[in-house]
């Protein structure tokens, strides 16, 4: 029979034990709305502060600077389109980014560019780093907002972001960071740290999917973008999904007590998959920072393959991973963040991530890079590699 092993946790991971425990008493019995007055709605009201207070405490922020989403993307999107209005009454319309961010950073400051703002997008290094140097440079009197991830989500690289956001706070500047993947992977402390606007997205630490927060330090106000009722002190309309929100608590308050040993394990985990790849085939380039690295993220581009039928063939073989490139209107378009830090086209499209969580093995690992090599060797051979 062959293996299942599962070794894409940056695109998503299994809802823990715990946290799956903590959040089924309110899918059934306890499903009051936190806005009703009566005992239900009361203790649903109860169960969603503590959370707050969970997601809070794991960023050493307060519970007022907590707003929850339906994820990362919406949290990305009002900590960008939602700062427009304070941006403009202090004429600061001018917004730095990098060409690594999430397309849920991206997209929104391509909407505020169609707004009138003039927006930066910064190169990185060939680690795909941002460098806070770069950042200094790019600062005019008039800009208002950076946003800098914490960490890559393709390459794993993790971004000096505590220099970014003192550099900004510095020179008065908003600092965003997408702490997507970082969060719960890397140490955060908002105010040591210097972050103005932080993003978090609940599945990718153990927590369901569908929600998430922002944090917006005390005294910045980010405008609504959806219109509705008075939750989340008027920022975020609608009712709120209060299991799911128990959920993200729980996984927020386990990731960070977990974190440094969590984090050891996994670490190895990679570090041994990353030589044994290297060893069985040495012409593999390892993307990304060797140094300042998420724990679990090992992404390869390989020559003389497609990352994409790579993918199919360790799939077939039961081995979950992702690759570099996207297929798009029927044309295979190679990842923005590998063309970043300067990867041809055909090694961008020859890319593949492997992102291991805590439940895989060193068993696993080995039978991912026995597999790799075989199913490397065989894409070779059929297309003439050499």
């Amino acid at each position: 029979m062959k293996p299942f092993i599962y070794a894409d946790h940056a695109a998503t991971t299994a809802v823990k034990p715990q946290v799956f425990e903590a959040m089924l008493p309110y899918f059934s019995k306890q499903y009051g709305n936190p806005s009703s007055i009566h005992a239900a709605g009361r203790a649903a009201k109860r169960a969603m502060e503590t959370a707050r207070e969970q997601c809070a405490n794991a960023l050493s922020a307060t519970v007022r600077e907590i707003y929850f989403t339906g994820g990362g993307t919406e949290a990305d999107n009002l900590a960008i389109l939602g700062m427009e209005q304070t941006l403009r009454a202090k004429s600061k319309t001018h917004v730095i980014t990098s060409a690594i961010e999430h397309h849920a950073v991206l997209h929104p400051m391509e909407e505020l560019r169609r707004r009138g703002f003039s927006v930066t997008v910064l190169p990185v290094d060939e680690n795909g780093c941002c460098a806070p140097e770069t950042v200094a440079r790019a600062l005019r009197p008039e800009t208002g907002l950076v946003s800098i991830m914490a960490a890559n989500n393709e390459i794993g690289t993790i971004e000096p972001f505590a220099a970014i956001g003192a550099l900004c706070r510095e020179h008065g500047v908003l600092f965003h960071t997408d702490a997507v993947q970082a969060f719960g992977q890397v140490p955060i402390d908002v105010q040591k740290d210097c972050i103005d606007l932080l993003s978090v997205s609940g599945h990718k630490l153990g927590g369901p999917k569908g929600v998430g927060f922002l944090y917006a330090r005390e005294g910045i106000r980010p405008t609504p973008l959806l219109l509705g009722g008075g939750q989340e002190r008027n920022l975020r309309p609608g009712t709120e999904a209060v299991a799911s929100l128990v959920g993200l608590g729980a996984a927020a308050k386990l990731a960070v007590e977990t974190l440094s040993t969590r984090t050891e394990t996994v670490a190895r985990l990679r570090d041994r998959l990353i030589a044994g790849a290297r060893q069985a085939l040495p012409d593999v380039r390892l993307n990304g920072s060797a140094d300042h690295r998420l724990c679990g993220n090992a992404n390869f581009a390989i020559p003389g393959v497609q990352g994409e039928s790579l993918l199919l063939l360790l799939d077939l073989q039961g081995i979950c991973a992702s690759a570099g490139s996207a297929c798009t209107t029927g044309q295979v378009e190679a990842s923005h963040v590998l063309r970043a830090i300067g990867l041809s086209e055909p090694l961008a499209q020859g890319s593949i991530r492997f992102s291991l969580g805590e439940d895989n093995t060193e068993e696993e690992v080995d039978t991912i890079v026995r597999v790799l090599t075989e199913q490397v060797q065989k894409l070779r051979a059929m297309c003439g590699y050499v």
